[in-house]
């Protein structure tokens, strides 16, 4: 059973989203486990001090080594790996995910103020990913989206394992476009080639149809595929 374990200061916060839809009920079958850790807890002083001012100045706050070491030796899984959410960590992606999924567990760090004590990251070995070229106000927004990304990719989790196969980045490329009923809506209609039945046909659209967006919405992804 694939196990993620959050540490965080917002405990409530979680399982959120988590606990609903698909997730929710793949939680519940115990088909994957999350573990939530109130950093706050391994604090030692009357008032739970988590967090302390920088050393050489600057704005902010930082979360204290002996808080968080404590809170992560506490609570370590052997074998385990222990993530950072950091905006200067490696690019989280679609290969990324699928390496994770292939791990037992995982350990996030939820970081707050102006980051955590560089002596954490190089005790404990501490891997640092970031999900995108922006700052958020905490790490738990990212922790969402790294475990959102990595369950879909269990067996059992999603009701149709087939719909993992042609979705965005799974094959280097965006996903082509969809549709549904009614056939035609707004007076415009669906494409013909998908109402004739033919897959071969269906197929080769597609696939020209995801080439083309990606091609003009990520040039940075085109230029990877035609390299592949």
């Amino acid at each position: 059973m694939w196990q993620a374990q959050v540490f965080t200061l917002y405990p409530e916060v979680f399982p959120g989203p988590l606990s609903k839809g698909l997730y929710g009920k793949a939680l519940s079958k115990k088909l994957w486990n999350l573990n939530i850790v109130n950093i706050r807890d391994a604090a030692e002083d009357k008032h739970k001090t988590v967090d302390d001012t920088p050393y050489g100045g600057g704005s902010g706050m930082l979360l204290k080594p002996d808080v968080l070491a404590k809170s992560l030796d506490q609570n370590e899984i052997k074998g385990g790996r222990i993530i950072y959410l950091s905006p200067r960590g490696k690019k989280f992606d679609q290969n990324y995910a699928r390496e994770l999924s292939d791990e037992k567990s995982i350990s996030l760090i939820c970081g707050h103020f102006e980051g955590v004590d560089e002596r954490v990251l190089a005790t404990r070995n501490i891997e640092e990913i970031s999900i995108g070229d922006y700052v958020l106000s905490g790490g738990e927004t990212a922790a969402f989206v790294v475990i959102d990304s990595v369950l879909r990719l269990l067996p059992g989790i999603l009701g149709n394992e087939n719909s993992k196969v042609d979705e965005s980045f799974e094959n280097g490329l965006l996903e082509y476009p969809q549709y549904t009923k009614p056939q035609i809506w707004e007076e415009k209609a669906v494409p013909e080639v998908l109402l004739s039945g033919d897959h071969s046909k269906i197929k080769d659209w597609r696939l020209s149809q995801s080439e083309a967006i990606t091609r003009v919405r990520r040039p940075d992804l085109w230029e990877k595929y035609k390299k592949n």
